[in-house]
């Protein structure tokens, strides 16, 4: 068993490693001891260190970042300036050319590089619309049981950071020929479906191998300006830059109109599943922005725009039709993704929450609860709905990749989505689930052309082993992600003075009762933690002057939905759920964990920006100084301790531990080969 800890003084451990995060093996732990008995594996980095914290995040998920091996790499196709990559003739007598009778265009956040879907729309000739997903071809570059295809499996994943990514295919796949990017040839899976003029009903459907030419790489807030009807975007287009005025405004009203077509289909699409009880659940999500030198520019909370939910409905139908379409084929092969019903006792905390407010939640099947969702509207406080979409969304069982063959029919189902059968085919880039079902879906065009099937698919007892290989790599991405941002959220906060600093004080929103304090989440900073109302002295809380905490004797008593805390001297101050608070933000570090954010009311008002906050608070990019201040902290504290690398590398020489590989991480990287099945059951 391999962990990751914290080296404490001892006369056993070299001064020089104390306050490191390190790597060390478990060998025994005797019954009659209180502590295991380990040996010491490699320093990961120093203690509040940014990049020493990231790889401890790494190695507590199992997650491996090493550079893909020379094999590997020479399976990869050549694309230089000496020597550009080009569509083969032999490729362009298979697939259909789109290059010139389609608007072919992706919608993705900024500085997005793998981009692996696209989309399109046109009028057909007898008036219909023709709408079209276009994803990536990554099965072409990548045979299956290839040494790339074996590393893809084993990562299962793109592991995507708070301020970086680690890429499950090579660079040269990820962000360049795989990557659909804007005025380059690429090759393509798609599927195109007739719609009626009218109705936007699904007419036809068309499955198949393709060669696209993107003509616009659009970032989310462009799109949103452009279907907004706001053309002043148009200058940060490139595509749009070089073009005289006449061939400039006819090239911005058949994008216009395609944006706006687009949309107007996905919310019919929408309206369908919603009709169904397809669920609209609230995440607290950030993602970091990245400068031109990859450096950490902002730290933003996602602001839903219509865009958004345009090209997601555009991928969830496509999903849907796949998922159909490799199930008819392979009933008891095929790769789908099944979202189990919640446990009803799951829903508890959320109706009691929703009552305390007036809302009835009906939690019997997904169309009762995305009613109810939908009704729970607090036109005051707007937070009211978000705060109870979260709740709805803990409440959820988790979604899992799953054979056909594993299951009944009746169990295929997508509680979530509302949809019958479900899988993944947009992100192939990115997901190896996706991979396995592009060849199950080229194996089923084959199929229904009675063509012979190009390599063996897998069973269900191997399609099932790998699913839940793909589940766990899912699971620790998850993770990974939430702890990462964690990490900035704390390194932000942590050298700041709590009882000075402006920026510590916040408003928060109680969303939950505990026995000794309340939960709350802060908008501003996506935080959401404990509150205690009682502290480790069994001191209470109470109002003080013009409504600030103090500490006081006293005890708590709980109810429903409200907890009051009453003093010895007869004060009292009751907080309710859903009320606003002023709440000081600061770090509690650990000497053995990470360091977590420590959440104090220090009045039972809610906040009030001062006049120097307005502006910030208002702006959607509220956390640009945070991760500002985190970045410039990090560099400096790495250029404090450059001058002690050479002290900690002559460490490593008495610990035995080399700067290339060591026997161990030989070992370790035989035993994880042991776990590949890369027998004949593949196509070898």
């Amino acid at each position: 068993m391999t962990v990751t800890t914290r080296l404490r003084a001892s006369p056993q451990v070299s001064p020089c490693l104390q306050d490191f995060r390190v790597v060390v093996r478990i060998d025994s732990w005797e019954s009659t001891s209180v502590y295991p008995n380990g040996h010491f594996v490699r320093v990961l980095g120093r203690i509040g260190d940014l990049e020493g914290e990231i790889a401890t995040i790494l190695v507590e998920n199992s997650i491996s970042v090493i550079p893909f091996s020379e094999a590997q790499m020479c399976e990869m196709p050549e694309n230089t300036p000496e020597n550009p990559w080009k569509v083969s003739r032999e490729e362009e007598q298979k697939r259909k050319d789109l290059r010139k009778s389609h608007l072919v265009f992706s919608i993705d956040p900024k500085g997005c590089e793998d981009v692996d879907d696209t989309l399109s729309i046109r009028t057909l000739n007898n008036g219909n619309l023709e709408l079209g997903v276009h994803i990536a071809d990554v099965t072409h570059f990548v045979a299956p049981n290839s040494y790339i295809d074996i590393e893809a499996r084993t990562r299962a994943t793109t592991y995507y950071l708070a301020d970086r990514r680690y890429d499950m295919l090579p660079s040269v796949l990820s962000a360049d020929l795989c990557s659909l990017l804007g005025g380059v040839d690429r090759y393509a899976v798609s599927i195109m479906w007739e719609l009626d003029k009218t109705s936007y009903e699904i007419k036809e459907v068309w499955y198949g191998r393709t060669i696209i030419r993107s003509a616009y790489k659009l970032f989310y807030e462009a799109a949103q300006e452009l279907l907004d009807g706001n053309f002043s975007v148009v200058d940060d287009i490139p595509e749009f830059k070089d073009l005289d005025e006449k061939s400039r405004q006819a090239k911005l009203e058949e994008l216009v109109w395609a944006i706006g077509k687009l949309t107007n289909i996905a919310r019919h699409v929408r309206a369908k599943r919603d009709g169904c009880g397809a669920l609209e659940l609230e995440g607290v999500e950030v993602r970091v922005q990245l400068d031109d030198k990859k450096n950490i520019h902002d730290l933003i909370p996602k602001q839903p725009l219509e865009v958004h939910e345009t090209v997601a409905e555009c991928m969830i139908l496509a999903n849907h039709w796949v998922a159909k379409k490799i199930w008819e084929s392979f009933p008891h092969q095929a790769l789908l993704r099944q979202h189990p019903p919640p446990h009803q006792e799951f829903f508890s905390e959320l109706r009691e929450c929703a009552k305390a407010k007036g809302f009835f939640i009906d939690t019997r099947s997904n169309k009762t609860l995305a009613d109810s969702l939908d009704n729970a509207n607090d036109p005051h406080d707007p937070i009211v709905n978000r705060l109870l979409r979260s709740m709805a969304t803990q409440a959820m069982s988790n979604a899992l990749y799953f054979s056909t063959g594993s299951c009944a029919e009746e169990e295929f189902h997508h509680y979530g989505l509302a949809l019958d059968k479900y899988t993944h085919f947009t992100s192939p880039i990115r997901r190896y689930s996706d991979i396995v079902v592009h060849r199950l879906l080229m194996a089923a065009i084959s199929k229904d052309k009675k063509m012979e099937i190009k390599g063996n698919l897998f069973t269900n007892k191997d399609l099932e082993e790998l699913c839940r290989h793909i589940n766990n790599r899912n699971r620790a991405a998850q993770h990974s992600q939430k702890q990462s941002t964690e990490l900035f959220q704390c390194m932000y906060f942590k050298d700041k003075d709590p009882a000075t600093e402006e920026r510590c004080i916040s408003d928060g929103v109680i969303y939950s009762i505990r026995t000794n304090g309340v939960l709350v989440f802060i908008p501003r900073f996506g935080i959401k933690g404990a509150a205690y109302l009682k502290n480790k002295d069994g001191l209470v809380i109470s109002s003080g002057p013009e409504s600030r905490s103090a500490w006081k004797p006293g005890s708590l008593q709980r109810f429903q939905n409200k907890i009051t805390s009453t003093t010895t001297d007869g004060e009292s101050v009751t907080f309710h759920l859903f009320d606003h608070v002023t709440v000081r933000i600061s770090v509690q570090a650990s000497r053995c964990h990470s360091d977590t954010i420590r959440l104090e009311i220090i009045s039972n008002k809610p906040y009030k920006i001062p006049n120097t906050e307005l502006t910030h608070q208002s702006s959607p990019l509220l956390k640009s100084e945070l991760v500002k201040e985190v970045t410039k902290s990090m560099e400096e504290a790495q250029l404090a301790q450059e001058v002690k690398v050479n002290i900690i590398q002559e460490e490593y020489q008495e610990y035995c531990q080399t700067k290339g590989k060591s026997l161990y991480t030989l070992l370790e990287e035989i035993r994880d080969l042991a776990l590949l099945d890369v027998s004949n059951n593949y196509g070898i």
